[in-house]
């Protein structure tokens, strides 16, 4: 231990115990005082939060009905959270907590307090922000960005300076804060004889075990056990926001087997239900090692196969396209509609960009750990469009406004058939902001390299992928009527990304190729997946459009997911291939060109946080981890969620299991995969 340590807690054992008489209360915590502190001001510290953010959020939790129990367990979760920071040191106690290194006990404890004090301040403070953007607690997104510093740092120094800067100042306040105080209360520690303390130590022990544990079931007390209510955010402020990216944390080394947080059924049950579907009814599937790949017979015959451009839009959801029933900041996007496949019906599987792309371009269903495009397992040789594409002779390429290094897109897509990647270093914008190049000059870019693949003489795949629609909502002046006064908003973004959007098709309308390619425009999620349920079901609802060469105008009212893009997009473009992907080719399915569509219900799977939705017509089946699944009835015309009283039907509960578990053993025995 340092002089200076020793100066800021110099404590100095008394050469006897004294008597019971001359101690102040809180001294006859002895060598604990410290470990006292932490219990005492982080129960404080957690419940005046949790006030001040239950009074915030007044209206929701008073619909939600469960005001007593928010503070009751969360009073719980808190003791938990505190029981993990306080069990590392009294493991300790025995070696370190006697007279001969009490100055060294003292310190350690003292800045362990410290330490243990200042996080679970931090990120109560960074709560407020987070909700305002995700509508729940902190969870694993907040660890996830914490590898990109750069793009989060502009972020939020754009965005949320404010608040940026009085988080830091707080936290810097309660740090000082607390180690004022323990420096004076260590001053009158009180050391115990060596007896004593090998005599008590078990006991508490025991008790903070027991406080971790907090339940006698088979297994420990986890953030899912605090659930209390329909709707997430409510559920999210029984616990803390510490123990909430703690956990998270820890889940993301079990990512391999995430879906069993579900309960379990067997491999055999799960590969047959999925493969029971009425689209994939008449497939085979020859390989054992490879159980879903089979070979798709594409719907449209073509002399040439045509090639493929997919847009993914930055956070574009159904709430800014005015036929869909939101606002009226897509004007481009409603004028194209009407010129080939518009999806009615069509649902994100979750709420981050990776998300998106594992669908879109790999046709992978959705599970609760990260994006594969983050995982170790996925880099190599796991499926996408450009994989299969490239074997049939296909160039593939990929392009972003941004640094493609972000969530791990450049090393998933060179991992997996993108033959070339083209972001913000290979371009010049005229206009650059925290996310980089707006989307007009990525636009510029892609229609040159669209150009350029076109001049090889071969077919070609590239994935543009934008970003003006991301906060801080940065974009050029003079392009757009703002739709509202402040020019830094969701609205004015949208508005700037679909004009962008419309010169890009307006533009390539004009091109040699335009002929010979299919163009889906698709969001990846919408831009904040928030509401008073359990899943927001409304906000996974999205545009989707098809267009170009000979497509003909058509409304496609099935309900879809994200996961049927890939394997419609091949049908149309006379692809057919073996391939892994369990989505639905709606160009063979769906109905006519009359735009009436077929007898065979759609379905879509929802992944919100650790809750999964599998919808089936107007019919939800909710799963929870270590909880009964729920019955819900989703009312597409006002976006509600209402959960029943019984539970859902044995069978919807089983499709919905298999869907989540396939993923998640096809990842962890690597098997979503071609053939060698």
């Amino acid at each position: 231990m340092t002089q200076a340590n020793a100066r800021d807690y110099p404590s100095r054992p008394a050469p006897s115990f004294p008597g019971r008489a001359t101690l102040r209360w809180w001294q006859r915590t002895g060598p604990y005082l410290n470990l006292f502190c932490l219990l005492a001001a982080g129960l404080a510290l957690l419940s005046l939060s949790r006030i001040a953010l239950v009074i915030w959020q007044r209206e929701r939790v008073a619909a939600a009905g469960v005001l007593g129990d928010i503070f009751v367990q969360g009073i719980r979760a808190d003791l938990i959270l505190l029981g993990y920071f306080l069990a590392i040191p009294l493991a300790l106690a025995p070696l370190l907590a006697h007279r001969r290194t009490a100055r060294l006990w003292t310190a350690l404890t003292a800045w362990w307090t410290t330490a243990a004090l200042v996080f679970i301040g931090f990120m109560e403070l960074a709560t407020p922000q987070f909700i305002l953007q995700y509508d729940m607690r902190p969870n694993r997104l907040f660890v996830e960005y914490l590898a990109y510093p750069a793009e989060v740092f502009g972020t939020l120094w754009h965005g949320y300076r404010l608040a940026l800067f009085a988080t830091v100042v707080v936290t810097m306040l309660l740090a000082a804060l607390v180690h004022r105080v323990l420096k004076a209360a260590s001053r009158h520690m009180v050391s115990w004889p060596s007896r004593r303390l090998l005599l008590t130590w078990p006991l508490l022990l025991l008790v903070v075990a027991l406080q971790i544990r907090s339940t006698t079931a088979h297994r420990p007390a986890n953030p899912a056990l605090f659930a209390l209510s329909g709707d997430a955010l409510v559920n999210s402020l029984v616990i803390n926001s510490a123990w909430s990216v703690l956990d998270a944390v820890g889940s993301m080394r079990k990512e391999a087997h995430s879906s069993e947080i579900y309960g379990d059924i067997g491999r055999d049950r799960v590969l047959a239900e999925v493969r029971s579907a009425p689209w994939m009814n008449g497939y085979r599937f020859p390989s054992a090692e490879l159980p879903t790949l089979h070979h798709q017979q594409a719907a449209y015959r073509r002399d040439r196969p045509l090639n493929l451009v997919i847009v993914l839009e930055e956070s574009l959801g159904a709430t800014f396209v005015k036929s869909l029933g939101g606002l009226p900041v897509t004007p481009e996007l409603e004028k194209l509609k009407d010129e080939g496949w518009w999806f009615e019906q069509l649902y994100a599987t979750g709420t981050r960009s990776v998300r998106g792309i594992e669908a879109v371009v790999s046709g992978y269903a959705p599970t609760p750990a990260r994006s594969v495009v983050k995982l170790s397992l996925a880099q190599r040789n796991f499926y996408t469009l450009a994989l299969g594409l490239g074997r049939q002779g296909y160039q593939t390429e990929f392009v972003y406004g941004g640094e493609a290094h972000f969530d791990n897109m450049r090393g998933f897509f060179t991992g997996n058939g993108f033959q070339s990647v083209v972001d913000r270093r290979a371009m010049h914008p005229r206009f650059e902001g925290s996310w980089g190049a707006s989307d007009e000059d990525l636009f510029d870019t892609a229609l040159e390299r669209l150009k350029y693949l076109h001049a090889q003489g071969k077919p070609f795949f590239s994935l543009v992928f934008t970003s003006s629609n991301h906060e801080p909502f940065e974009f050029p002046d003079g392009k757009i009527t703002l739709h509202d006064p402040v020019k830094a908003g969701v609205n004015n973004a949208v508005k700037y990304a679909d004009f962008a959007l419309g010169k890009f098709i307006t533009a390539a309308k004009q091109q040699d190729y335009w002929k010979d390619t299919v163009f889906l425009i698709v969001a990846d999620h919408d831009n904040r997946v928030y509401g008073d349920s359990l899943v927001p079901i409304n906000k996974f609802h999205i545009p989707g459009l098809i267009l170009g060469a000979d497509l003909k105008p058509r409304q496609i009212r099935t309900l879809a997911s994200q996961i049927d893009l890939g394997p419609t997009l091949l049908s149309l473009m006379g692809v057919s291939s073996e391939h892994p992907m369990i989505g639905r080719d709606l160009a063979r399915d769906s109905g006519t060109d009359s735009g009436i569509d077929g007898e065979v219900p759609g379905r879509a799977m929802l992944q919100f946080d650790n809750t999964f939705a599998w919808l089936e017509g107007d019919s939800a089946t909710i799963l929870r981890p270590g909880q009964a699944p729920l019955a819900g009835r989703y009312d597409r015309a006002s976006g509600a969620l209402t959960l029943a009283s019984s539970p859902p039907p044995a069978a919807l509960v089983e499709r919905a299991m298999a869907h989540v578990m396939l993923p998640s053993l096809l990842y962890r025995e690597q098997r979503y995969r071609l053939s060698p």
